[in-house]
C-alpha cells in the first residue's frame, strides 16, 4: 500500500503542450468533477461554477481568444500569436473553473475566491489520482473582461483557472520544490 501522502508528494501539472487524448470518459470526468467541488465552502455559498469546453467549442473558444489577442496587442510577435492560436489545441479537455463572488454575503470575497480555487486544485489532484494529467492556467484571458463575456459570465463572475485535462504524451520530470525549513516557522508570544 502506498504512503498516504504519497499522491501530494508526487503530484505535479504537465504542461498543456504535452496533454493529449484521451480525456477522461463522461462517467470519470462526473465522478472528478463531483470530487472537485467537494471543497471547504464557509456559508454554503456556492462560490464557483464549471465551464466544460471541449470538442469544437473548445478549438472555437480558442480561436476566438487568439483573435481578440492580436486585436488587443496588433505588436504581438509571431511567436506569440502563434502561442496564442495554438493555447487551446492540445489538451481534450478545457476546464473553466468561475469564482461567483456575492459581495452582499458575510463570508469575505477572498474566502468566496479561495473556495473556487481549491475546485481547480481538487481537479489537479483528482486527475493525477486518475492517471491523467492536468495543468492550471490562467493568462491574460482569465482577466480580460472581453473573454468573461465571450463565457457569458455575469458582473459578479471571474474565471479563477483554465484547468486543461489530458493523458500525459511525455513522461515530465518533476521541478525543484522549495524546502519547508525555510517556510515554517513558529509563532510565540
Amino acid at each position: 500500500m502506498a504512503a498516504p501522502l504519497e499522491l501530494l508528494l508526487q503530484r505535479h501539472s504537465v504542461p498543456s503542450r504535452q496533454l493529449g487524448a484521451p480525456a477522461p470518459d463522461e462517467a470519470t470526468l462526473r465522478e472528478l468533477l463531483t470530487a472537485a467541488i467537494r471543497v471547504p465552502d464557509h456559508g454554503k455559498l456556492v462560490p464557483f461554477r464549471l465551464i466544460r469546453l471541449d470538442g469544437e467549442a473548445k478549438l472555437r473558444f480558442g480561436e476566438r481568444l487568439a483573435e481578440l489577442a492580436i486585436r488587443k496587442q496588433p505588436e504581438l510577435s509571431e511567436a506569440k500569436r502563434e502561442k496564442e492560436r495554438l493555447r487551446y489545441t492540445f489538451a481534450p479537455l478545457v476546464i473553466a473553473v468561475v469564482a461567483r463572488l456575492d459581495a452582499a454575503s458575510k463570508v469575505p470575497e477572498i474566502e468566496q475566491r479561495l473556495c473556487a480555487g481549491n475546485v481547480a486544485y481538487n481537479l489537479l489532484l483528482g486527475a493525477y489520482t486518475l492517471g491523467y494529467g492536468a495543468q492550471w492556467l490562467t493568462g491574460w484571458g482569465a482577466y480580460d473582461p472581453d473573454v468573461a463575456a465571450i463565457l457569458g459570465l455575469a458582473a459578479n463572475e471571474h474565471v479563477v483557472a483554465f484547468v486543461h485535462l489530458g493523458t500525459p504524451q511525455i513522461e515530465v520530470p518533476d521541478r525543484e520544490r522549495p524546502a519547508l525549513d525555510e517556510l515554517l516557522s513558529t509563532w510565540s508570544p
